[in-house]
């Protein structure tokens, strides 16, 4: 007897039973059905959080005041010595692998183009903030240096806040006003998209850091230069972490930070935060996943489990096989296909299952699912392999009933 002889008789054994074929299957179902869910939210997550690193910008390093410290408690991130421009420089003159250096000071003001008025973030930053947040000019031109020396009155307007103020129109060399200050519209960013907390990062205006003092956030009482934080870009060839250590060194010289105190900034690697926090999303994901082994294994009996049952009900047909001269190989093939087939049966309908719901998931929560197809084929051979790990046993035992007892089975 040929293998397609033993798949034609697996499948007419299946179909006289079908109710009972597809309800041994369930395990096998939801156990392939959750490794393909979980499986594709860890990897969608990974996803996201790779475009979120490419979004801050590669090998960028960001520099934030610390925390003052009042009778014990802490005033919060930032409420320490600010930074300032003479940091800046300092890091861009002294600190080796440092390719761009931007800082950035914040603050929120109604954009105003004729009747439309859109309240967005208003960014002071050098000219130099789009190269270290990889972030290029969709249209018109970058900031230059002269902007920033002289103060001049231009803005880069966010992809979200072209649209807003600019709907359907070229918004370069138009001009808006912020604060009643008129300002030329001299580029658009390219859209980012949100960022890892859900901030629409193109909701935003860049201005030169110095007009932003003079025009719009005015200067600070404890320091005229101050900058809330200072973004810097590192070479692709430096170590990172050896730019990290300089800039650290460099900034408790210059704050005049005693040996063992507490710093009064923090120097932050963004992308490799994201990406540990990507690595656990992931390990979570496939912790997840290797559970529902369990459910294969729970399937993987139950196949067990009504295979024997077959084999008891079919004793008389066994034994005439084997009377009439079917070999002893035949019938373990005959059983062992039986139960291969029932577990390929429960896996197409896993995956069926897994990858609506997959689909469904990523609507609803608007998160992305990515669903491949290693995993949809891991996933089937997982259930094939359950079907011979389990289906072996009652296959074995069809094969070496006696066929004289056979025969006298009622």
């Amino acid at each position: 007897m040929t293998l397609w002889d033993s798949i034609a008789i697996a499948v007419r054994a299946l179909r006289v039973n079908l109710l009972r074929s597809v309800l041994t299957t369930l395990g096998i179902v939801i156990g392939v059905a959750s490794v393909i869910i979980l499986v594709a939210i860890g990897t969608g997550a990974s996803s996201e959080v790779d475009r979120q690193i490419k979004a801050l910008g590669t090998n960028m390093l960001v520099v934030f005041p610390g925390s003052m410290r009042v009778m014990g408690r802490a005033g919060g991130a930032g409420t320490d010595m600010p930074l300032s421009e003479t940091d800046v420089a300092g890091i861009r003159d002294k600190v080796a692998g440092v390719t761009a250096v931007s800082g950035q000071i914040e603050d929120s003001a109604p954009v105003v183009r004729g009747s439309a008025n859109w309240t967005s973030s208003i960014s002071g930053v050098h000219a130099e903030y789009a190269a270290v947040r990889d972030w290029p000019i969709a249209a018109g031109r970058d900031l230059e240096p002269a902007d920033v020396r002289s103060g001049a009155r231009v803005a880069i307007l966010g992809a979200t806040v072209a649209k807003e103020v600019f709907p359907g129109e070229d918004p370069v060399g138009a001009s808006i006003r912020i604060r009643n200050v008129p300002f030329q519209v001299v580029g658009v960013l390219a859209a980012k998209g949100q960022s890892v907390m859900g901030r629409d990062q193109d909701d935003l205006v860049l201005i030169p850091i110095s007009t932003a003092r003079l025009r719009v956030s005015g200067k600070s009482q404890i320091q005229n230069d101050r900058v809330s934080r200072i973004y810097v870009k590192v070479d692709t060839g430096a170590d990172i972490g050896e730019v990290q250590e300089d800039i650290e060194t460099l900034l408790r010289q210059r704050r005049k930070t005693r040996p063992g105190a507490a710093d009064s900034f923090s120097v932050r690697n963004l992308a490799e935060t994201m990406k540990a926090r990507s690595e656990v999303l992931t390990t979570m994901s496939y912790l997840l996943a290797a559970t529902s082994v369990i459910s294969l294994i729970v399937g993987g009996i139950g196949i067990m489990n009504i295979m024997l049952v077959s084999v008891t009900e079919r004793t008389r047909e066994i034994g005439l096989r084997i009377a009439v001269g079917g070999r002893r190989k035949d019938i373990m093939v005959q059983f062992l296909v039986e139960a291969i087939s029932l577990c390929l049966l429960g896996g197409l309908i896993g995956i069926a299952i897994g990858v609506s719901a997959s689909a469904v998931i990523a609507f609803v929560a608007d998160w992305p699912i990515l669903v491949s197809p290693a995993v949809l084929g891991g996933a089937l051979a997982a259930a094939a392999a359950t079907g011979i790990c389990f289906g072996l046993f009652p296959a074995r035992r069809a094969a070496h009933l006696n066929p004289i007892d056979a025969l006298r089975s009622e």
